[in-house]
């Protein structure tokens, strides 16, 4: 029975060396397959020495398409850094919508796999003809931050902003992270179409930073000709401005709270601010309507992100279209951002994701978000310099004019809280943290319309 099993074990590998070496005569497409009789196993011992050679050339091929055999140090400090993101997102629970799907993603583009020019495995997110690569898709061609404004529109209560509608100044103060540091980007080297993508990290908004660098930073339009007359491509930056400006996202509650004590006093942080008013339903089906005309005339290249956002809005506030509000703001965003978050991830393969750029970003990221941030708090205080007593708002609300919805505006009340438990400010808070959406898509138009 023993001597059965290992002939037929033999026979099976056999078998198997034959499928991986040769393919093509497995399946009898070659033309140069041999006759019959010389599959035959004769007694002289040739064939069995044929057989081995196979089964040698299979195992060195299996080795050469393995991970181990390709794997580099790039694909395992991708890894190790996807893994990273999961662990904060489970232990410490930062964004684990976004993190997990993104660190997932990482893993995924950094498996590696045999490359070359004759072959094509139709593996990776960058091999024509995949899977990744099908649903890289919407990332590439921006057609996945829409849909995730669509379900931010129907998720959003605008009554915040709608009864304090000069808290929409500290969302468009916030801005100033972007511009300025399109400005180092410049200066830093960047092609103009490149540092407008990298400045909308200072929004710290991740659909807006795709949807901007998926149209400037794609690496497909071309920007010059090299001296031999080879046309000269924009930077792919994709993956990671994208990276970057979930990063921080996910990291405001660490990075905001500093900044924040830094540029208020304790007296400040106690300023106690008079209720919202209550809004009727008329001003709520007519803010979006209105805010898209407004908006979309002053930036139309905006219209794909701000017009799914109100139009999501309206489908929540009409009180007519609950099934789909409902499904804009459940199933059809968490579809959405696990397919983003995936192929986001999944677009780091170590070859294109760990360059001297990529570290750039992410120091141009930090420093925007903190610009952002400042600049939130300091058009607090210089607008209460104008307001009487009663009217002063609580600088702190500033922080949230950057449009990591809702992070920013939690932040704001925990840091209320620490300094007097009575002291709510998350509802002063959500007026310039949505109006930091509006303000970051609005200043994504206006860059596109002057860059692309």
């Amino acid at each position: 029975m023993k001597r059965a099993l290992t002939l037929t074990g033999v026979f099976l590998i056999i078998v198997l060396a034959r499928l991986v070496a040769f393919p093509d005569r497995a399946s009898g497409l070659a033309t140069d397959q041999p006759a019959a009789s010389e599959q035959v196993i004769s007694h002289t011992g040739e064939h069995q020495d044929t057989a081995l050679d196979l089964a040698e050339n299979g195992v060195r091929k299996f080795i050469k398409y393995s991970g181990f055999r390709n794997a580099t140090p790039g694909h395992l400090i991708m890894i190790m850094v996807g893994l990273f993101f999961i662990f904060l997102a489970i232990r410490y629970d930062y964004e684990p919508l976004l993190l997990i799907p993104i660190g997932i993603g990482i893993i995924f583009g950094n498996i590696p796999f045999f490359q070359d020019g004759g072959v094509n495995m139709q593996i990776g997110i960058y091999q024509e003809g995949s899977v990744l690569n099908y649903l890289y898709f919407g990332v590439l061609k921006g057609v996945y931050p829409p849909l995730i404004f669509l379900g931010i529109g129907a998720m959003t209560d605008f009554s915040s902003l709608i009864s304090k509608p000069k808290l929409m100044l500290l969302g468009a103060a916030a801005q100033v992270g972007i511009f300025l540091t399109f400005l180092g980007a410049l200066a830093l080297g960047f092609h103009p179409q490149e540092a407008g993508a990298i400045g909308i990290i200072g929004g710290a908004d991740g659909p807006t930073a795709i949807f901007l660098s998926s149209r400037l930073a794609n690496g497909i339009d071309i920007i010059g000709t090299a001296a031999n007359g080879d046309p000269i491509y924009v930077k792919n930056l994709i993956g990671p401005i994208a990276i970057a400006a979930y990063s921080y996202m996910a990291l405001v509650p660490v990075i905001q709270p500093p900044i924040m004590r830094l540029l208020t006093t304790r007296k400040e942080r106690l300023i106690r601010m008079k209720p919202p008013r209550a809004v009727s339903k008329l001003e709520k089906i007519l803010f979006p309507l209105i805010g898209l005309l407004v908006t979309t005339f002053i930036s139309p290249n905006s219209l794909p992100l701000l017009g799914m956002l109100f139009f999501g809005n309206l489908l929540k506030e009409s009180g007519v279209t609950k099934r789909l509000a409902d499904t804009a703001r459940t199933s059809l965003i968490d579809i959405v951002t696990i397919m983003l978050g995936l192929t986001v991830g999944a677009s780091t393969q170590a070859d294109r994701f760990l360059t001297t750029d990529s570290l750039v970003i992410f120091g141009l990221g930090a420093l925007s978000f903190m610009v952002a941030t400042a600049g939130g708090i300091v058009f607090a205080k210089v607008m209460n310099l104008f307001s009487k007593e009663e009217n002063k708002m609580n600088p702190l609300i500033g922080a949230a004019g950057v449009s990591a919805v809702p992070d920013s505006a939690r932040v704001v009340q925990n840091m209320g809280l620490k300094e007097d438990p009575t002291n709510h400010l998350l509802m002063h808070a959500m007026a310039p943290n949505v109006a930091g959406v509006i303000g970051s898509a609005v200043a994504a138009g206006i860059l596109l319309s002057f860059l692309w």
